[in-house]
């Protein structure tokens, strides 16, 4: 697939999350070249404590068939603690991102059953082809999450330069267990998000919306 070369500030500007692949593969040397521009980004003191298991071809659907046998009979079991509570302008911003998805799909707010069916396709990975799991070096702690939360941004961005659709999905992270007995992991790997990735299915109605982003004026405090 041909694609037009995109300066850093396109790629920051377009950007976005998709929810509807395509089926159709990603060359693997694309992906390779995708996860070595990665690999640039910054850590403390250089640790790079990330890991991503790439999970491609026949055992994508495996995958995804043995999240959904999981789901259905275990409790949820995050390595990493989830957010307790939403607030404020958190909570906002979450509302506002779930209802501009739920409206492009046309599902009503009181429609639970279509809310829980759309939360399950996380476990599909939105039909990707491929899904790499991400994961940090336990004894890094908090500082090695982070790191590995620039890690996953330094992916995004390069895969869209790349003409690339990818999302993050902290879902598949409520279910460590069943991930790392999946993919073999040691104890000390914590599981901190899958990402997806593929070709955008621009006809889904999933793939229409776009969140907004808060002005400068709400997140940079100048002292001078």
């Amino acid at each position: 697939m041909t694609t037009v070369p995109m300066t850093l500030d396109d790629v920051l500007r377009d950007r976005w999350s998709c929810r509807a692949f395509r089926p159709e593969p990603v060359p693997i040397q694309t992906l390779r070249e995708v996860f070595a521009l990665a690999q640039r980004a910054p850590s403390w003191c250089n640790t790079q404590p990330w890991r991503a298991h790439l999970v491609t071809g026949e055992a994508t659907a495996r995958f995804a068939g043995s999240l959904a046998e999981h789901l259905a009979g275990s409790p949820m079991s995050s390595d990493l603690p989830m957010p307790t509570e939403y607030v404020g302008v958190a909570k906002e911003r979450r509302r506002e991102s779930g209802y501009a998805l739920y409206s492009s799909l046309g599902i009503a707010r009181d429609d639970l059953d279509a809310r829980g069916a759309q939360m399950l396709r996380n476990f599909e990975f939105f039909g990707a082809p491929h899904v790499a799991i991400i994961t940090t070096d336990a004894h890094l702690g908090v500082y090695g999450a982070v790191d590995c939360g620039g890690y996953v941004a330094t992916l995004l961005n390069a895969a869209h330069s790349r003409g690339i659709a990818s999302v993050a999905q902290a879902a598949i992270a409520m279910y460590s267990d069943h991930v790392r007995d999946f993919l073999d992991l040691p104890a000390d790997r914590q599981v901190l998000c899958a990402v997806s990735l593929g070709y955008a299915d621009p006809e889904h109605p999933a793939n229409t919306f776009r969140t907004s982003r808060a002005g400068l004026d709400e997140t940079l405090v100048i002292v001078d």
